[in-house]
């Protein structure tokens, strides 16, 4: 994935707004060259030009992608550090959802932005949360309530990959899932997903122990409907599998709950 599909490939709502801004900075010369590549790949189309649906499948993966990275950075650097497991987990996602080539773009554009984000809190220590939470908006405009469930998973799984979650990280988690238009509770879903008590899978089905067997039924139905991987599969095969996984999560939170309480 060279530079111009990573910038070329996002047509739509990261061209313009603070996600875009915040390219042209990370890229900084690469970005009219990235425009000009895709340009170039897109048969000299230019922007203006109605994108094809293939033009519109890459747009919309690389839109999700870089807003992933962008959250991602400030997630990572939550704690004031940058853990090898969390950079780790985030090659190791490029790697099997993207490709070999986007390992070292994707690097690349973390390291960037962890740059960019010392820069301007020197300046400001506002500054670049206060970005984040403008890019957290233009994400929720601009991508679906299941698409934006998808990216808080993929992040509290970057949170949790060190082992532990710390207290800066789960604030960063609420900060950005607010930004983007959910919650504190889906919050605690996501990490606790993988989950090895039944407190932990009432956080899953986002509900509290007291809740009633009818309460536990709807609510494992309103999250089987918000968190089906159908509705992220325009992503693609790898997104819809890594959807599937957190899906099957859910049902084992749900049936753990059901055993413990004797219900069918």
């Amino acid at each position: 994935m060279g530079i111009g599909k990573w910038i070329g490939g996002i047509i739509g709502f990261m061209a313009l707004g603070p996600l875009g801004a915040l390219a042209g900075i990370v890229f900084g010369s690469l970005f009219d060259e990235g425009i000009n590549q895709a340009g170039q790949a897109y048969g000299g189309r230019s922007y203006e030009s109605e994108p094809s649906p293939e033009d519109r499948y890459t747009g919309q993966r690389n839109s999700f992608l870089f807003s992933m990275l962008v959250m991602a950075s400030y997630i990572i650097k939550a704690d004031g550090r940058i853990m090898h497991s969390e950079m780790e987990f985030v090659r190791q996602f490029l790697r099997r959802n993207f490709g070999e080539m986007a390992v070292s773009q994707g690097e690349e554009i973390l390291l960037n932005l962890f740059e960019q984000q010392k820069r301007m809190d020197l300046e400001n220590p506002m500054a670049f949360k206060n970005t984040i939470r403008e890019c957290g908006t233009q994400i929720a405009y601009n991508l679906s309530y299941e698409e934006r469930l998808q990216l808080l998973a993929f992040l509290a799984q970057i949170a949790k990959s060190d082992g532990h979650v710390c207290a800066e990280e789960i604030e960063a988690l609420k900060e950005v899932a607010l930004s983007i238009g959910l919650s504190d509770r889906e919050v605690e879903s996501m990490l606790n997903l993988e989950t090895n008590t039944l407190e932990e899978a009432y956080k899953v089905l986002e509900i509290t122990p007291e809740a009633t067997n009818e309460e536990v039924r709807a609510a494992y139905r309103r999250l089987a409907l918000k968190h089906h991987p159908d509705k992220v599969a325009a992503l693609g095969e790898d997104i819809h599998k890594a959807a599937n996984e957190k899906f099957q999560r859910i049902n084992d939170a749900k049936a753990k709950i059901y055993k413990a309480r004797g219900m069918n």
